[in-house]
């Protein structure tokens, strides 16, 4: 039999092995936490990131900074369930410049049956009636488009006041000409500390990264910007990765009649 000295040592071993299991198990926990694996995310090794499955509508977003695009790549890449289905491009940015890919993403996303939208990079500090003039006069929107994009995460050393004013412009004067209410893309700090209440009629394309499942943002959303590290066919360059916040009959019935 064990003695009272040898049944205490026992106990200690136990209550130490329990210690160091649970210790272990807690990390395990922590490390499920923060790394890929979150839930509703699954990593796409073709795709080279992580992406939220839960959500059913796939896109990216573009510029002249992935060069030139092969979009029948692009929409013939589908890895699993995940297929590209939408891609916002960049049109116009200040007063008058245009992205020098913007004429020919505009047409070969269209080729390709990709669903397309144009955005307009705002500059603060310049006049919000001139910058839409020159977004309009550069996008022609067509039934089956995505509606017009505001793309505003700078203040350009504008006061608050002062960029609310401007972006007001922009925004009434382009949803006169188009007969619909632009989207506003931003990110989510951005938006609570510089435009927030006012604009929260506004549809809201918002970029949020390393979350679990959505944005952490009180208002409503349309679309989510969650990686800036994705690879697709047809791309060089990293791009952005994207989801719709509904259904595809939700989807279809945002698109220009």
């Amino acid at each position: 039999m064990l003695s009272n000295r040898q049944k205490k040592k026992s106990r200690k071993v136990v209550i130490s092995i329990i210690i160091i299991v649970l210790f272990v198990f807690s990390i395990w926990i922590i490390f499920q936490k923060v790394s890929y694996r979150k839930p509703g995310f699954v990593r796409y090794p073709e795709f080279g990131i992580a992406i939220p499955e839960s959500y059913s509508i796939h896109g990216i977003d573009v510029s002249k900074y992935q060069a030139t695009i092969s979009w029948e790549e692009v929409k013939a890449m589908k890895i699993k369930n995940i297929q590209l289905g939408f891609s916002f491009m960049k049109a116009t940015e200040g007063i008058g410049n245009t992205d020098p890919q913007f004429k020919r993403n505009w047409k070969k996303a269209k080729d390709n049956e990709i669903i397309r939208g144009a955005y307009h990079f705002f500059i603060a500090s310049k006049d919000g009636r001139m910058q839409a003039e020159n977004f309009i006069d550069k996008v022609i929107l067509e039934p089956g488009d995505l509606p017009p994009v505001l793309d505003v995460e700078q203040l350009n050393g504008t006061s608050k006041l002062q960029l609310k004013k401007e972006v007001k412009k922009w925004l009434e004067i382009v949803e006169h000409h188009y007969n619909v209410k632009p989207i506003i893309y931003t990110n989510v700090d951005f938006y609570n500390k510089n435009l927030g209440t006012e604009f929260d009629d506004y549809p809201l394309w918002v970029a949020h990264y390393y979350q679990l499942e959505q944005p952490r943002i009180t208002r409503g959303w349309i679309f989510w910007q969650h990686s800036d590290e994705g690879r697709v066919n047809g791309i060089r360059a990293k791009v952005d990765f994207n989801v719709f916040n509904g259904d595809s009959t939700e989807f279809l019935n945002l698109l220009i009649d």
